[in-house]
C-alpha cells in the first residue's frame, strides 16, 4: 500500500501560514521523510463566496504548487486532487502536466474529474451541462498530444490543425476521480487509476454523486470496475485505486495505529493500492507532527 495526502488547505477561512513558501517546503519534505508516496493539492480557481461560507475551502493553484514541491523533494509523486478537466483548454493542461513531469524526473500523476460546482463553471465561462462531453474530448487530447507529432483534433470551441507539443512525457498516469458508474467505465477504458471520494449522504447530494461511506460501499463498485476492465481487455491489477480508511488521522486524539493498520490491510485485500489520510489544518506544527507520527506508526509498520 502506498500512502498519500492532500495538503491541509481544506477549509475556509484558512490559516495563512499554510500559503507561505517556508511552510510548504517544511511540510513536503516532512511528508517525504515520513514515507508518504504522494502529495496532492485541490483545484478551485473560482469558488463562490456562498460555497466557501457553506463549508467549502480555498485552494492554491495545483500546477503552481506542485511545481514548487517538485523543486524541494526527490521521491514524492505530485498529484492534483483533482483537476476539474473541463475548466481548461486540454492543451494547456497537457503542457502544464508534461512540464512538471519533465522537471520532476517523471513524478507527476494527473488526477482529474468533471467537478460539480455550477457557479465555478459559470465563472470560468464553461457550460456545466456539457461537462461530460468536454471531459471525454480532453482525455483524447491529453493522450494524443503527449504521444503524437502533428496531432489533429476538432474539439468543442477549438481546432488543432497539427500540434506538436514538447517535451513529451514518457508516461503521465491519469487517475479519474468520481463515484459514478460512468467514471468507472472511463477508468476501465483509458485511465491508470480510480480516485473516488468518501461521500456520506449529505455530501453525495451536494456533489451529485453516489453515496460512498466506506469499504462496504466500495466493494461492489470495485467489482464493477474489474468487470469493466475485463471487458475492455485490461488487467485489473494494472489499475491503481485510491481510498481512505475513514478513521481518525494521526493528529486526532482518537487515532489508533493498530486500527489504521488493520483497516489498511482490509483496503489492500479489496484491491486498493493507495491510501489517503488527513492531518490537522490548524497549524503547520500540528500538521508536521501528525505526518511524522503516521510515518512511524503506520507506514513503517505495514
Amino acid at each position: 500500500m502506498r500512502h498519500w495526502l492532500t495538503y491541509p488547505l481544506v477549509r475556509h477561512p484558512f490559516n495563512p501560514r499554510f500559503v507561505e513558501g517556508d511552510t510548504l517546503v517544511r511540510f513536503a519534505q516532512a511528508a517525504e521523510a515520513a514515507g508518504f508516496s504522494g502529495l496532492a493539492f485541490t483545484d478551485h480557481p473560482a469558488p463562490s463566496a456562498k460555497w466557501l461560507d457553506a463549508g467549502g475551502h480555498d485552494a492554491l493553484d495545483p500546477f503552481a504548487a506542485l511545481s514548487f514541491v517538485a523543486g524541494v523533494t526527490t521521491t514524492l509523486r505530485l498529484i492534483p486532487n483533482i483537476v476539474v478537466l473541463p475548466y481548461r483548454n486540454p492543451f494547456l493542461v497537457a503542457k502544464a502536466a508534461a512540464t512538471i513531469d519533465a522537471l520532476s524526473g517523471g513524478r507527476f500523476t494527473l488526477s482529474v474529474a468533471t467537478g460539480y460546482l455550477r457557479s465555478e463553471y459559470r465563472a470560468l465561462g464553461v457550460d456545466f451541462e456539457r461537462r461530460n462531453e468536454l471531459f471525454d474530448e480532453a482525455l483524447d487530447v491529453l493522450r494524443g498530444v503527449w504521444t503524437t507529432d502533428d496531432f489533429r483534433y476538432e474539439g468543442t470551441g477549438f481546432t488543432a490543425g497539427g500540434v506538436s507539443a514538447n517535451p513529451k512525457p514518457a508516461h503521465v498516469p491519469i487517475w479519474i476521480g468520481g463515484n459514478s458508474a460512468l467514471t468507472r467505465r472511463r477508468v476501465a477504458r483509458v485511465a491508470d487509476g480510480w480516485n473516488p471520494f468518501p461521500a456520506p449522504a449529505l455530501l453525495a447530494r451536494t456533489a451529485r454523486t453516489p453515496v460512498l461511506e466506506g469499504l462496504d460501499d466500495l466493494r461492489p463498485m470495485l467489482e464493477h470496475l474489474w468487470t469493466e476492465a475485463d471487458a475492455a481487455g485490461r488487467d485489473p491489477a494494472a489499475i491503481d485505486v485510491s481510498f481512505t480508511t475513514g478513521l481518525p488521522g494521526a493528529g486526532s486524539p482518537d487515532f489508533s495505529a493498530d486500527a489504521t493498520l488493520a483497516a489498511v490491510a482490509d483496503l489492500a485485500a479489496a484491491g486498493v493500492t493507495w491510501c489517503s489520510t488527513g492531518v490537522p489544518d490548524d497549524s503547520p506544527d500540528a500538521a508536521v507532527e501528525a505526518l511524522e507520527r503516521y510515518g512511524t506508526e503506520v507506514i513503517a509498520r505495514q
